[in-house]
């Protein structure tokens, strides 16, 4: 296998710098026709959701690809979709760095990137360059506010990227959960997730009557939620038709990573120490909603059996990040197998 190699190159420099490299080399490769030095043959599983059909049931989640640049690289590596984001209405670059931190004995990551992005319009130059989304490959959009947009005025800046997104994606997420957005959280909350829903549907009925085609709309939430909250935003998934729920993003938890060099950082914990809690709060979304809305499971996902997993759990998709930063290419893999074989069971 050519990426555990690769893996110790990346892993000896610095995370962001790592991160870059990898997926310039990936766009070099594909543009070469060499990708498939890397790539793992897709696994077919189609599945039906959001009234989208998947070719399997493994998606990319939004973070790696944040402005659209290397979607046609990631695209072979097997998966079924890719999301990429989350972008925000005007450039910014995001918080100061370093803002990246592996914590491999964990296999996990901690970031606080802060949404950095080129901005809406350079994200979609960048979709209208890719194949595989000229091709029609399933597409998700995460979009998100500039940092410097009042929390009060948050909705303004969910409205102008769906507005601009909208005719480019194959489904668009609402990212409401990264912690690395001061008050962004806060829109979780009961009036506030009301008032963003209800703006967020009304736009979206307006804008499939001018396209002539109805996008999808996801929305992505946070791990640390208690059971009262996971009620209250199930009830307003329900009240306001959204199409999907993505559970979950990063947790500012650091059970079971205390012990670890820069368990200490300020930011967003990702990989196999969140799979417990990410999973719980994705099972108890499940029953909230009673089949109602389709669930995506992100988060910790290492193995196939953490997939199926989140698949018993009521998930329809599931998405990886930092599983595949650590397992690369032959993850994608095995988890679409995993989960083409466990939906085979009674």
């Amino acid at each position: 296998m050519i990426y555990p190699l690769l893996r110790r190159v990346l892993f000896s420099m610095d995370a962001e710098q790592a991160h870059g490299i990898a997926l310039s080399g990936l766009s070099f490769l594909e543009a070469c026709g060499l990708v498939g030095l890397l790539a793992e043959p897709r696994v077919d599983d189609p599945v039906e959701v959001m009234g989208i059909r998947f070719p399997n049931r493994v998606g990319l989640a939004a973070g790696l690809d944040k402005n659209g640049a290397h979607i046609d690289g990631l695209a072979a590596l097997g998966f079924g979709h890719i999301e990429i984001g989350t972008v925000t209405p005007r450039p910014q670059p995001g918080n100061s760095k370093p803002r990246i931190f592996r914590l491999p004995e964990a296999q996990a990551i901690i970031n606080r990137m802060g949404f950095n992005n080129d901005g809406v319009d350079a994200l979609l130059q960048n979709v209208r360059r890719s194949e595989f989304a000229r091709q029609g490959g399933i597409l998700g959009i995460n979009i998100g506010k500039n940092a410097d947009t009042p929390i009060e005025q948050a909705s303004d800046d969910y409205l102008a990227c769906l507005e601009k997104v909208y005719g480019a994606a194959s489904y668009v997420t609402v990212n409401i959960s990264s912690p690395n957005t001061k008050n962004l959280r806060e829109l979780q909350k009961d009036e506030a997730l009301d008032a963003l829903l209800a703006r967020l549907k009304a736009a979206q009925q307006r804008l499939a009557d001018r396209h002539g085609r109805y996008v999808p709309l996801a929305l992505k939430i946070a791990p640390d939620l208690d059971d009262l909250q996971i009620g209250s935003i199930a009830d307003a998934l329900r009240r306001y038709h959204m199409d999907a729920v993505i559970a979950t993003n990063t947790t500012l938890s650091r059970a079971g990573v205390e012990h670890l060099p820069h368990a200490n950082e300020t930011g967003g914990l990702s990989g196999a120490p969140e799979f417990r809690l990410a999973t719980t709060v994705l099972g108890k979304l499940a029953h909230a909603l009673q089949g109602e809305v389709p669930l995506i499971g992100v988060g910790g996902i290492t193995k196939g059996e953490d997939a199926c997993a989140k698949f018993d759990a009521g998930a329809s998709l599931v998405q990886l990040y930092t599983g595949f930063i650590y397992r690369g290419p032959a993850l994608v893999r095995e988890v679409a197998e995993s989960l083409r074989l466990r939906g085979q069971k009674p």
